[in-house]
Parts: structure tokens; C-alpha cells; sequence
């Protein structure tokens, strides 16, 4: 498998490692220093992009992609507002676009459980629930786009909440928007906590990321699994939950 890495930071680096040990060629390496590169590489060089930038690239990133006929997978964060228009680009090239806020097969699972327990606190009362996330300090956008979906989970679950919004450190929840506390600490790969407590006792749950191979690994997972297919693309589709 051909595959352009759009952004070569840490998360791109290692994802290139990880697709050069498990058999696959690197087109290009893409960063702020050689993007003109992008103007020298069409379909027929390349079966899959892979985007780990920043927020203000991610965007042309996904269009060039689409715009040559490229599958295109994402895990690039901060953006989202722009997503339905590139899922409408997406589906009048025919393209493949692919977009996940985490690639580790853990986390998903945790996504799932996390809603499931949103349900079961959905029939009782007495509890407030918050978000914590704890990233590195290089990360740029807050609250992380796990935390996002972990929070859009609960609010798709569970009739207490209707928002999420960045809270200060003490803040709990006091209406139907449910706060997010983000912290960054040297060093963190991710850890991300829910919780709900009450004066009784307290529930929660915690996904813990010990490095960033699991991300890594997961991005080459979806590439290997996207070619051929069509439309815009998750987790979910992936492993079909």
C-alpha cells in the first residue's frame, strides 16, 4: 500500500514507522516546509492519505485528498465545524473520507461504554457528571476531540445534558450543559476520565493511553481496511459496532 502521511509530527513519524514495519511504502512526507510537494502526487501514485496536522491545515489537507481521488483518513481535531461540507465533497466526487477524533481500538470500546453507562444513569438521579482529559502540553486544541465525543456520547444518552463547554478546574455540573476540564502535562499521551458523583458516592471510568502506538497502529488499520470502499467513513463502520 502507497500512502502520503499529510503532517509529520510526532503522531505522523510513528505512524510511518509502523506502515514501513508492516510492509507499506511511504509516498510522501508532508509538512509546512515541502506542502508544494502535494502538486507532484495524483491517484495513480498513491492509494491512501493519512492527516495528522494541525487544525488550520486539516481542511485543505482532506480537500486536496478528495479533490484527487485519494482515500483520505483523518484524525486531525479542532476543526469539525467544517466537516459537513467536506462530507458533501466527499459524496459528489464519490471520494472515501474517513474521519475518527481517536484510532485506538481501546478508546472506541470506551466511546461505547461510555455511553452505555450514560443510559443507566439517564434512569436515576441525584448525580452530576464532568469530563476530565489530560494531554501533553504541545496539543493545541482543548478540549481534546476525544473528550468531544466522549461528551456527545453522554448528551446522545443521557436527557440531563443538552451542550458540553470547557469548564474551570472546580466546576461541576449545574445545568444541562455538561462541563469538560482539560489539563496539559509533560508527559501524557491521553487519559480521559468520566464521572458522576453524588453525595453518596461517586462512579467512574477511565481510559489511560501509555504511548501513542495504539493511535498509530489504529490509523494503518483503517488504511489498509478503506481501499475500495466509498462515502464518508467512522469507527463505527470500521468495526462495525
Amino acid at each position: 500500500m502507497r500512502i502520503v502521511l499529510l503532517g509529520y509530527g510526532k503522531m505522523g513519524q510513528l505512524i510511518g514507522k509502523i506502515a514501513e514495519e508492516r510492509g507499506h511504502e511511504l509516498v510522501a512526507k508532508i509538512n509546512i516546509d515541502n506542502v508544494e510537494d502535494l502538486n507532484k502526487i495524483d491517484s495513480e501514485m498513491a492509494d491512501v492519505a493519512i492527516e495528522f496536522s494541525q487544525p488550520e491545515a486539516a481542511v485543505s489537507n482532506i480537500k486536496w485528498a478528495l479533490g484527487k481521488g485519494i482515500p483520505i483518513i483523518s484524525g486531525t481535531t479542532g476543526w469539525l465545524a467544517q466537516k459537513p461540507h467536506l462530507d458533501e465533497i466527499t459524496l459528489k466526487n464519490n471520494g472515501a473520507f474517513f474521519y475518527a477524533s481517536n484510532y485506538s481500538i481501546g478508546v472506541n470500546i470506551f466511546f461505547k461504554v461510555n455511553q452505555y453507562l450514560a443510559k443507566l444513569m439517564n434512569e436515576t438521579t441525584g448525580y452530576s457528571a464532568s469530563i476530565e482529559e489530560i494531554h501533553h502540553t504541545e496539543k493545541k486544541d482543548a478540549p481534546s476531540g476525544t473528550a468531544i465525543t466522549l461528551a456527545e456520547g453522554i448528551i446522545g444518552s443521557n436527557d440531563s445534558f443538552s451542550s458540553w463547554h470547557l469548564a474551570d478546574h472546580n466546576e461541576i455540573a449545574s445545568s444541562t450543559s455538561l462541563p469538560i476540564h482539560s489539563k496539559r502535562i509533560d508527559p501524557a499521551p491521553g487519559t480521559h476520565i468520566i464521572s458522576y458523583s453524588s453525595p453518596i458516592d461517586s462512579i467512574e471510568i477511565t481510559h489511560t493511553a501509555h504511548s501513542r502506538a495504539g493511535f498509530a497502529l489504529g490509523a494503518i488499520l483503517v488504511a489498509e481496511w478503506i481501499q475500495g470502499k466509498k462515502g464518508v467513513l467512522s469507527m463505527d463502520d470500521f468495526l462495525s459496532f
